[in-house]
């Protein structure tokens, strides 16, 4: 008889405060801010100077923003007839994240934002615009005429692990980097700072989560506060709660680490230059299962890297749901401009109840994955995004986040005829 393979899996989360999820944030509120006031122009029937009216189905967007100290620089190529106030909102996302005085690093309301903004390609919107089906007559119905904004392949991943059906160690990590934040806003740990970083290590067992093994926490902290102090609160006031809260088992010799260089003062944008797009693995699976290295933040949902990654999720989440498999990853693949993935893979690891091959066919029977249909179905065209740019995209079960339902998980079991 084996014995049962044991080994430590690790994952990270990070703050709304960290430097490169201040940036997403900005991006992605820049994002939204785009959406709500085309759609306001789109309800009200404007028609800009040049003869084309408000659209929203023809927003373009692909914001990137770097954040060093003293200084915001926002890019990217964007089509819209709406205007926005890119400064403004520059500085309500830091003000929200708390970076409102100098004495933090950095002040929202005396930084400088520079504002570099341009058009998108005419040649990459054409394909998007009108697919490659459309444009060779092999378009079948009015879902096969928006084609794919980019080239590239996405993974969505799923497990039992947890209720929200999320991999142990980024779901905790996630949520004690949710309480660091918590804490620090509600005044429970006043010399607490916005940027931080968590980190969770699991003890599996042939693959299954035994107890949580190790935790680190770095937080930005005010000079005068003593490290010991800090220890014992973020203890008692983070990592307690969320052990608690979640019900997951502990080791006997649970390993904590909290700012193990002694000292975290200068943090944020002075601390480290922010870029969006840098936190590709917190913001999915922690490292467990691939990823097709496409960020998220900042992008429209014609931009498969970000729309085809959250329906790749729900299609992985929904099996899941409906006891197909334990764990199971879905690779989906596009060509730019062209309507139809060029493949879509199920991987279940060995966990399946019923054939991968079975599986895979209801899959595609259930899922529509082209970009119009995932827009469609998962209602992509909407102020929503800020909200994912910080705490994970997936594992949260928010109304905005439709991803996250498991309403096709009968289906699913019926097209495998269970």
């Amino acid at each position: 008889m084996t014995q049962p393979r044991s080994y430590l899996f690790t994952s990270e989360s990070v703050t709304e405060g960290h430097p490169d999820k201040v940036c997403d944030q900005i991006s992605d509120a820049v994002l939204d801010a785009i959406l709500a006031k085309e759609a306001e122009l789109e309800a009200a029937g404007y028609v800009a100077p040049n003869g084309q009216p408000a659209d929203l189905s023809k927003v373009r967007c692909a914001c990137e923003t770097v954040a060093t100290t003293g200084t915001v620089f926002v890019s990217g190529e964007i089509r819209t007839q709406a205007y926005v106030d890119v400064d403004r909102i520059v500085r309500g996302v830091l003000r929200d994240i708390g970076y409102d005085r100098a004495k933090y690093g950095f002040d929202c309301d005396t930084c400088g934002v520079l504002n570099s903004i341009h058009e998108q390609s005419a040649d990459i919107a054409m394909g998007v615009d009108e697919s490659w089906e459309a444009q060779h007559g092999q378009a079948v119905d009015e879902l096969d005429e928006t084609g794919a904004g980019d080239q590239g392949m996405m993974f969505g991943y799923a497990c039992d692990e947890t209720s929200t059906l999320m991999p142990m160690p980024i779901y905790l990590a996630h949520r004690l980097a949710e309480r660091l934040t918590e804490v620090r806003k509600n005044g429970t740990c006043p010399y607490l700072r916005p940027d931080g970083k968590t980190q969770v290590s699991v003890r599996y067992e042939d693959g299954e989560p035994k107890w949580v093994e190790k935790i680190l926490i770095s937080t930005q902290h005010a000079e005068d506060v003593e490290h010991g102090t800090l220890q014992t609160e973020l203890i008692k006031h983070v990592i307690e709660p969320v052990l608690e809260a979640e019900g997951v088992r502990r080791s006997p010799d649970l390993e904590i680490y909290v700012n193990p260089t002694g000292r975290f003062v200068i943090g944020g944008p002075m601390g480290d230059v922010g870029l969006t797009g840098r936190k590709i693995i917190v913001d999915t699976y922690g490292g467990m299962g691939r990823h097709g290295g496409g960020a998220f933040s900042g992008k429209d949902c014609t931009k498969v890297d970000r729309s085809a990654a959250y329906a790749a999720r729900w299609v992985a989440k929904n099996v899941v749901a409906a006891g197909l498999a334990s764990r199971c990853e879905v690779q989906v693949a596009y060509a730019i401009g062209v309507a139809r993935p060029v493949s879509v893979m199920v991987e279940t690891f060995g966990t399946e109840r019923v054939p991968v091959e079975q599986i895979e066919r209801a899959v595609s029977t259930v899922f529509d994955l082209r970009p119009a249909a995932i827009i469609r179905d998962l209602d992509l065209r909407r102020p929503i995004y800020r909200k994912t740019a910080a705490y994970g995209h997936f594992g949260r079960e928010l109304p905005e986040f439709t991803w996250e339902r498991t309403d096709r998980a009968e289906a699913l079991r019926e097209a495998c005829g269970l």
